[in-house]
Order: C-alpha cells, then sequence, then structure tokens
C-alpha cells in the first residue's frame, strides 16, 4: 500500500505550525522579560545573555520533543507504506514515550480489534451461506436425477423439450455451486497437467443436447497434444459457461483454437480462444461483462440472463490464475482468449500472491 500525494508527513516546518501557539507564547515571556530588565537597569550584556539561554532553552525543548514524537511518527509512515493487512499495523509501529502517542496506538489497536471482530462475523455468515447453498445444491439434485430417470422412459417432442429444459435447471445449479465455492477453492483445487482437448472434448459433449437444440456446431482446431496447468473440473464449468453463453446469444459456430505466442519468453503462456459468431456485445458493455450480476443490452434483449456466468469465469481464472480477455463486434461475434502461464510464479501473480 503506497502512500497517496497528499499524506500528511511530520516534518519540522508541520512540528512547527503546530507549536506556534507556544512558539508565540515563549516570545511574548521573553520580550516581557527583557522589558522587565531594562526598567530594573540591569546592564545590557546581563540582558543578552538572560536572553540567550531563555532563547537557547527553548530551542533545546522543541528539538527533544520533535525527535521524541518524529521516530514514533516516522514508523508510523513507514508501516503504511509497507502495510498489506490492517490487522498487522500496530506490530510495524514503535512504541510511544509521550502520552498523545500512547493514547492514539491505543485507539488504532482498538479500531484495528473492532473490525477484525466484525471481519470475522462477516466471514463465518458467508461461511453459512456457503455451506446452505451447498447444502441445496446436493438436496436439489435427487429430484432432479429422479426426474431424468422418468424422463428416459419418455419419447416425444415434449420429452425432448423436457430434458432440454431440466439441462439448463442443471447447469444452474452447478453456477450456484461454484458461486458458493468460489471463495473456497481449497476444498476443490488441484492444479495439475491437463489434455486440453480433453477438457475442450468434454465440455462440449456435456452441453451436446443445448448445442444441438440451437443448432450450433462445434469447432475445435486444438493440437491433441496440448497441455496446460489448470483444475479440469472447474476448467470444465469455465468452459461450459462460455459455451452455454455463445449459444444463448445467436451463435451458429463455436471455435476453439490454440497458440502459443513468445514461446521461449518469460512471459510464455498457452492462448485458449473461443471464438463464436452471435450477435456480439455492444461496445460500452465490453468493459463490464465480468461484473457481478451485469447483464447489458444484449442480456435484457434476450432474457432469462443472470448476469452471474461471465463472472464466475472471472472469479475461477483469477484464483487459479489464469489470464482471461474479452472482445466483441456487435452483430459479428465475440471472442475470450485464456492465457494458461507456462510458469506458475506468474500465475500466482494473477491471483495477487506476489
Amino acid at each position: 500500500m503506497a502512500h497517496s500525494d497528499d499524506t500528511t508527513h511530520f516534518t519540522p516546518g508541520a512540528f512547527l505550525r503546530d507549536k506556534a501557539a507556544t512558539l508565540a507564547i515563549a516570545i511574548a515571556t521573553i520580550v516581557f522579560v527583557t522589558f522587565l530588565l531594562v526598567i530594573l537597569g540591569v546592564i545590557v550584556d546581563a540582558i543578552v545573555l538572560i536572553d540567550f539561554v531563555l532563547v537557547a532553552s527553548v530551542a533545546i525543548a522543541l528539538i527533544l520533543e520533535y525527535h521524541h514524537r518524529r521516530r514514533f511518527w516516522k514508523s508510523i509512515e513507514d508501516a503504511m507504506g509497507s502495510l498489506d493487512r490492517a490487522r498487522y499495523f500496530t506490530d510495524l509501529v514503535d512504541e510511544s514515550n509521550f502520552t498523545e502517542g500512547k493514547i492514539a496506538l491505543e485507539a488504532t489497536q482498538a479500531i484495528v480489534d473492532q473490525t477484525a471482530s466484525e471481519l470475522n462475523e462477516l466471514r463465518a455468515q458467508s461461511h453459512d451461506r456457503a455451506q446452505y447453498t451447498e447444502l441445496w445444491v446436493h438436496e436439489v439434485k435427487t429430484p432432479l436425477a429422479a426426474a431424468k430417470l422418468l424422463l428416459s422412459k419418455m419419447h416425444g417432442e415434449d420429452a425432448g423439450k423436457l430434458k432440454l429444459e431440466l439441462e439448463r435447471v442443471e447447469n444452474l445449479v452447478e453456477q450456484a455451486l461454484f458461486a458458493a465455492r468460489s471463495d473456497t477453492l481449497v476444498n476443490d483445487y488441484l492444479i495439475r497437467e491437463i489434455v486440453l482437448t480433453d477438457v475442450v472434448t468434454e465440455a462440449c459433449k456435456a452441453n451436446m443436447r443445448y448445442l444441438t437444440a440451437r443448432d450450433v456446431k462445434i469447432d475445435i482446431q486444438v493440437d491433441p497434444q496440448t497441455t496446460v496447468m489448470a483444475d479440469k473440473t472447474w476448467l470444465a464449468f469455465i468452459l461450459s459457461q462460455l459455451i452455454v453463453n455463445a449459444a444463448k446469444y445467436d451463435a451458429t459456430t463455436i471455435t476453439f483454437s490454440v497458440c502459443i505466442p513468445d514461446e521461449e519468453g518469460p512471459n510464455a503462456c498457452t492462448m485458449l480462444e473461443v471464438r463464436d459468431d452471435g450477435c456480439g456485445v455492444p461496445a460500452a458493455d465490453v468493459p463490464r461483462v465480468f461484473d457481478r450480476g451485469f447483464t447489458g443490452e444484449v442480456g435484457r434483449s434476450h432474457g432469462s440472463a443472470t448476469g452471474m456466468g461471465l463472472y464466475l469465469v472471472a472469479r475461477l481464472c483469477a484464483q487459479m490464475g489464469i489470464g482471461i480477455m474479452f472482445a466483441s463486434d456487435q452483430g459479428i461475434g465475440s471472442r475470450v482468449v485464456l492465457g494458461f502461464p507456462h510458469d506458475r510464479r506468474r500465475a500466482r501473480l494473477i491471483r495477487g500472491e506476489a
């Protein structure tokens, strides 16, 4: 955390401005004493000596006070400049040897403790909500499975439509589960080398009924030998969201392709592009497509948009250290590029762990 340009610093000038009233009283006192000495007929040399002693005493007192406070306030400035977590702030500050500093430090510690308590309470509430969502997801999967079993014995156009709607419900249920777990990946998170075509194919097959109903073709231009570092389950979910999104917004073809720019450089990464020829997104909406709950002009016109799909995609990519970029031309189509760093240290930078 860096200083802002308007941060107040403890400088000699600032210290003297704070002591303006004290300096004014001291000067007035010296002038008054000098006046009295003159009236009493004290010789000039004695008056000069007395004035010198008074001025020196005031100057020494101010210098000592400045240095006592400077060490304390300097440690606060340094702590503000290097702080990454608020709860460590008071640990980074030197102990104060003057009353105001002690009061300030105790007040800061009280605020830190209260903030930590409120944060722990919010985390507990968030954890409870996540647990409830996970429980709800697992419970709702039972009637969904029963409904699919019953549908498997049914035939005809209506049965096909109902199967498609059940798959859409399953997709939304999976969205809810991933949303609940997005802040706690440690329980379901395994980065390893995976074959990219396997995950792409798996995601396409999982949504094949929906793609067929929307008459969407899949074109996979990925070398079967291409591998990336990611969690297979989470990446399959990400690709499913991109596939469903493209199909929902009028795509007739979804193309997967890979390139590896600067393969030998320090920033080398495998780039997976998911391109569609759908209706595209207006330029004004592009910067906000990853915002939570943002549906935009296209989402509102097509209906049933939740604004959660691409939000979750961006969240999960950030958690796994995968870069993501979205581009679109209205009326032409959209493309999403996922960047898988070859150097996992770069992935940690993307996650914000550096």
